[in-house]
């Protein structure tokens, strides 16, 4: 098949900093198992959806954020992460140095193999970071303390723990959604509209059905 030249090719971010070539990729898999996968797939893309009108508002995962010049080995790659006020593009890799800011908020999908550096040396290092929230869900519920954990930055640059709401989900100040446990699942609530988050694939099932609903009530008018 012939190619299109009329394409133009996507314009990534650079990953080359004054010769310094900064790794791409950390060998590691997206996630362990299925079920982390759709979870973290699903987040992203509720997310990504959500703000999709916002050309200031960068919704990424998986990708390796670099927060020193130079220290090529020294990064940390979140399984969600959102960040505010800079431009909504491709990027190969995340420089804190040269976006100008960490990310607001990070989500970590916690596993059997994950869960003690993801309590311990993530949180201090998002902490150290900058990033203003940090959330940590375990889909098996079996390894986190809680099944769904929130963490938001204090003055003094630490984590304070983020208070359940009665609804039993924990709110992020920072997206103004709260994070709520389902029956095999964490559902997004929008704190504003009182929606709930959808896929994109959701979405057009909702309006399917909904167009379904209306076509009977016609035939039955």
């Amino acid at each position: 098949m012939a190619s299109d030249k009329s394409k133009k090719p996507i314009q990534y971010a650079p990953t080359d900093d004054d010769g310094i070539y900064y790794p791409e990729s950390d060998g590691k898999p997206l996630a362990e198992t299925d079920l982390h996968r759709i979870v973290i797939v699903n987040t992203y893309q509720k997310l990504e959806a959500y703000y999709e009108d916002r050309d200031d508002v960068y919704v990424s995962g998986n990708l390796l954020i670099y927060d020193v010049p130079g220290k090529t080995r020294r990064s940390i790659s979140p399984d969600v992460m959102v960040v505010f006020g800079i431009e909504k593009k491709m990027r190969r890799t995340y420089k804190i140095w040269e976006e100008g800011k960490a990310p607001d908020f990070v989500m970590e999908v916690t596993s059997k193999s994950t869960y003690k550096n993801d309590l311990r040396k993530k949180k201090t290092r998002y902490a150290h970071m900058g990033v203003r929230e940090y959330f940590l869900y375990d889909p098996e519920r079996s390894y986190l303390p809680d099944s769904l954990i929130g963490f938001r930055l204090n003055d003094d640059g630490k984590y304070d723990a983020i208070s359940t709401l009665s609804s039993g989900g924990i709110p992020s100040a920072t997206l103004g959604i709260e994070f709520r446990l389902q029956e095999d699942d964490i559902g997004l609530h929008d704190m504003t509209s009182s929606e709930w988050l959808q896929t994109p694939a959701e979405k057009a099932e909702a309006e399917v059905r909904c167009l379904r609903a209306e076509i009977e009530r016609l035939k039955k008018a």
